[in-house]
């Protein structure tokens, strides 16, 4: 079969048109009933057409706002193209969030219907809607709770509805590119969450700029381990769009209890993950080192420490390369069997990397690069890479990514990837969202200040994240919260001291580090 042109309108006409030229490749995989199962594409394609059937058979349609509660599991990115596909448009929300946080984004967005995974957080989103404007529809994967007025379905029906896929497929080719595809809250520097409007030229943008980069790594047709929520900005992009449409198979992983174990199983190409999770990975491998040898330890020592020259310098001599090359098959061989042995990226987002830490895993031969984005732009902006990877930047720009400093150092983002606006928040989109003089394209204020350096990004600080002591000294407290948690002893750090003569910080110890 002739390859298809890499260009759709919307995420849904993408998928589907995946799933007609590949129907019988597997799209996920997922743990259930006690074993790992499968589901092809052409089957997506099927249960997307039955749920967006379903969907309009009940009055959903255009402009129509969803709620998404779920773990990662196929039912998520099966929901999430059927509501889009209708010209709905969906709002991911967290299993974490409290009735509290369900009833501020029910309101906020007038969504009248949810989606849920589990009885229990159909009973959470219930007890939200309760405190906002209630719901007209719910449909749950298990038996739905009952409650006054409320249509509960369960999730077998809406996958039993005839669908027609060839329809849907015409229909989502047709869809204006500009049309949203999703609402998702974000809290940003503080206040109630804010519903970013993204388009479905923002995460196609996304794509545009990632997937050339994919391709150089050669990791197509091998397994990506799914691990952030999908309710995460960058989950839902990347882990539910971008790389199953460039063939990679998604694993979804069962929990951070059982990563160790997926990662030794799985074998995965690539791996997605926030900071915390890689400092956990590397207490965890300094822990173990404890209980080894003293010759174990040394040699260790010594592949980090001519791994971090070979990154920083001076320049190894011809005698260190030779100890460099043995190390390499004594040490970090069995570092990256430990990871599966096939890891090309393990990319970090979501928050600042802290340049040790990356720098930690790099010189063990673990490929650990560094991205940057927000909610507001897609949310991919720049990353490194492998080939190419500077630890103390977040890398260049994606491709069709505009990027300057503004004169207060203020990091500006322009390009298709960025955000129609905040839902219901004109005052929040025209702080957000402005345009030069002479300009038609907004420029996106991404509230962090940088500096461009041979061509990448490097993040200082955050625009409006400082603490003013009382001897008038400007303090970047997620600086000093960054420095805090690289030890590990320290689980997390909260540093506060507005206007007082000192800092202070509130620390929680890490695991088994209590005393």
């Amino acid at each position: 079969m002739p390859q298809a042109p890499e260009h759709w309108p919307t995420l849904p006409a993408m998928m589907l048109s995946r799933a007609a030229q590949w129907a019988d490749r597997p799209l996920f995989r997922y743990w259930h009933g006690g074993a790992w199962r499968s589901l092809k594409w052409g089957d997506f394609a099927v249960q997307t057409a039955s749920v967006a059937a379903f969907l309009r058979a009940r009055g959903i349609g255009p402009g129509d706002r969803v709620l998404l509660v779920s773990e990662n599991r196929p039912e998520f990115p099966i929901a999430d193209t059927a509501i889009m596909a209708i010209g709905a448009i969906t709002v991911p929300t967290y299993t974490t969030n409290l009735p509290g946080d369900h009833a501020h984004i029910l309101r906020d967005s007038g969504a009248r219907v949810a989606i849920v995974s589990t009885r229990k957080l159909a009973e959470r989103v219930l007890e939200g809607a309760a405190l906002a404007d209630g719901l007209d529809l719910l449909i749950c994967v298990e038996e739905p709770p009952s409650a006054a007025g409320l249509t509960g379905h369960r999730w077998e029906e809406a996958i039993a509805t005839p669908g027609d896929v060839a329809m849907l497929a015409a229909e989502t080719a047709a869809m204006p590119t500009d049309s949203l595809a999703c609402l998702i809250y974000t809290s940003g520097t503080g206040g109630l969450p804010k519903g970013v409007m993204l388009p479905h030229r923002a995460l196609l943008a996304n794509r545009a700029g990632v997937v050339p980069l994919v391709k150089r790594l050669g990791i197509e047709g091998r397994p990506y381990l799914s691990f952030l929520p999908l309710s995460h900005a960058y989950e839902h992009t990347v882990g539910g769009f971008l790389l199953p449409s460039a063939e990679l198979e998604v694993v979804y992983s069962r929990g951070a209890d059982r990563l160790s174990h997926e990662l030794a199983e799985i074998k995965p190409a690539i791996l997605t993950a926030v900071p915390r999770l890689f400092e956990l990975l590397r207490a965890r491998i300094l822990a173990g080192l404890e209980k080894e040898t003293p010759f174990k330890r040394t040699l260790f020592d010594k592949a980090l420490a001519l791994g971090l020259r070979k990154m920083d310098g001076p320049p190894l001599n011809l005698f260190e390369k030779l100890q460099d090359l043995v190390l390499d098959r004594l040490v970090r061989q069995k570092m990256r069997d430990r990871f599966g042995g096939q890891l090309r990226a393990m990319v970090s987002g979501g928050a600042r990397l802290d340049p040790d830490l990356s720098g930690f895993f790099i010189a063990l031969g673990l490929p650990v690069i560094q991205g940057y984005g927000q909610t507001e732009a897609g949310p991919v902006i720049s990353v490194n890479l492998p080939w190419d990877n500077h630890r103390h930047t977040v890398g260049p720009p994606l491709r069709g990514v505009e990027c300057r400093i503004a004169e207060d150092g203020e990091v500006l983002v322009r390009g298709d990837l960025v955000m129609t606006g905040y839902w219901n928040n004109p005052e929040a989109t025209a702080a957000a969202l402005q345009t030069s003089p002479g300009e038609e394209q907004p420029w996106l204020h991404t509230g962090d200040v940088g500096v461009i350096e041979d061509g990448s990004l490097r993040i200082t600080d955050r625009k409006r994240d400082f603490i003013k002591t009382l001897g008038g000294d400007m303090v970047s407290p997620a600086k000093v919260e960054c420095l805090l948690m690289a030890e590990p002893e320290i689980h997390q750090a909260l540093v506060a001291g507005e206007g007082k003569a000192a800092l202070v910080a509130l620390l929680v110890p890490a695991d088994g580090m209590a005393e």
